[in-house]
């Protein structure tokens, strides 16, 4: 086996956890090899003894092991240092351990058998997802024209927009309802960049992309020494958004833990940061958003019922695409001119039979997935015009009489066009969830929720 061109520097330091030596001394090994500073411990107590004196940028646990399994050893190990990566490897790589692993705070988990390539693509992929986290975005407030996703030429958009303006004058959270993909973001800043504190910074943070042990500490900041990792005081995203807008997406997925402090942020306008001793004042607007039924959150306990009614102060519903359709034209054009412009192609057009089909399909993944699909025609067209034939390569998907708009669909409600579309997807990717998901434009959950909702 050839190692090379691993990117990794040496300073990352791993700790590797399994009840078998040989596991152990192979891995370690290897992952030496490939640039790394590895080390690893068989009995789960003493690995967790090295934690509480020694510092590891992963942790690699097996999640079988005598003793302590590796979903009960990461609620350990995060009571010792929160924030602590932690990668699981596992012989029984199904869904439902790949959700349980990201719940209860895995960065990620790698299936048995698996090469050194897979495992070293794992913790790539760990260390720059945790960079993307804690590079909160950041945007300018220099161009107060209406984003491109945000067409309202359809009176549901044109109500919508009216409302963000008038909302944006005052400081009062809101809360953005809607699928994925209709645009909450886009809508977010427009609120933020018609507000008198355009000039201020708009921070975002998507609350269900941070593990659980992170999210205290990114809202509310950390102080140097409040835990082992912690070596230098770190402000929260409520002290650098000071003055502007911080957006919280996907609110639902909030951690139960944090949103009483959530709520007493919202409340007294203070913050206290983890290891503090005193409150932080803070001058902040909040603007939330999510995808999933707001009631059913609440119904099912996942958001408190005070923080919910403090957040829907003004609510606005952004409506699917497939209930806007007399923007569907003037989005296609704006969304083919960005895609153009991105990458560097001349296209003169979308022909009329390939418009007749973005007009009668359902788009599932609202404006995101006719964004994408676009892109990708663009960037895959032979033609100086986005054609038919150009459509279906971009979905990957045959267009033929079982699609939208043509005779053998036409008697099908707008959920079933829907569902009739994702099972297509499924079947071309021969069941992969994952990669249907991407060429929907939606995101894993929302999939399957609407898989859900069919039976």
């Amino acid at each position: 086996m050839t190692l090379t061109n691993q990117p990794m520097p040496k300073t990352k330091q791993l700790l590797v956890i399994d009840d078998n030596s040989d596991v152990v001394e192979y891995l370690t090994e290897m992952l030496t090899t490939s640039g790394y500073r590895a080390s690893g411990e068989t009995d789960p107590q003493r690995a967790l003894q090295r934690l509480e004196t020694e510092h590891f940028d992963l942790v690699i646990s097996d999640v079988e092991m005598p003793g302590m399994r590796g979903l009960d050893l990461m609620p350990a190990i995060h009571a010792r240092k929160p924030g602590q990566l932690i990668l699981l490897i596992t012989a029984f790589g199904s869904i439902d351990l790949g959700v349980r692993s990201l719940q209860a705070g895995a960065c990620g988990f790698v299936t048995k058998p698996f090469s050194l390539n897979d495992l070293l693509a794992s913790i790539e992929r760990a260390f720059r997802d945790r960079q993307m986290h804690r590079e909160i975005v950041r945007i300018a407030a220099t161009d107060k024209t209406t984003p491109r996703e945000l067409v309202a030429e359809s009176p549901k958009m044109q109500k919508i927009l009216q409302l963000a303006n008038r909302a944006a004058q005052i400081n009062s959270p809101v809360l953005l309802t809607g699928e994925s993909g209709v645009g909450k973001g886009a809508l977010a800043r427009f609120i933020h960049e018609h507000s008198p504190r355009a000039k201020s910074p708009f921070l975002q943070i998507n609350c269900a992309a941070l593990p659980f042990a992170l999210v205290e500490s990114e809202l509310f900041g950390v102080r140097k020494g409040a835990y082992t990792d912690a070596r230098e005081n770190r402000p929260g995203l409520f002290v650098e958004a000071e003055g502007g807008t911080l957006f919280l997406d996907e609110i639902a997925e909030m951690p139960l833990a944090i949103q009483p402090k959530l709520l007493q942020a919202l409340e007294a306008g203070k913050v206290r940061p983890v290891g503090a001793g005193s409150e932080v004042v803070t001058d902040v607007r909040i603007i939330a958003a999510t995808n999933q039924p707001i009631e059913k959150a609440l119904q099912n306990g996942l958001m408190r019922a005070d923080l919910y009614y403090r957040l829907n102060v003004i609510r606005l519903d952004i409506p699917p695409l497939r209930e806007r359709l007399s923007d569907v034209d003037l989005l296609a054009d704006q969304l083919l001119e960005k895609a153009q412009t991105k990458l560097g192609r001349n296209i003169q057009g979308i022909s009329a039979e390939a418009m007749r089909w973005i007009r009668a399909y359902s788009w599932p993944g609202n404006v995101r997935e006719l964004a994408n699909t676009l892109e990708r025609a663009v960037a895959l067209t032979e033609h100086d015009t986005i054609l038919l034939e150009d459509l279906a390569q971009a979905t990957q998907l045959p267009i033929d009489d079982n699609f939208p708009g043509n005779a053998a669909t036409q008697s099908m409600t707008l959920a079933e066009l829907e569902i009739n579309y994702i099972h297509r997807v499924l079947e071309i990717t021969q069941g992969n969830k994952v990669q249907a998901a991407k060429i929907l434009g939606i995101d894993r959950g929302t999939l399957y929720r609407k898989l859900g909702d069919e039976t």
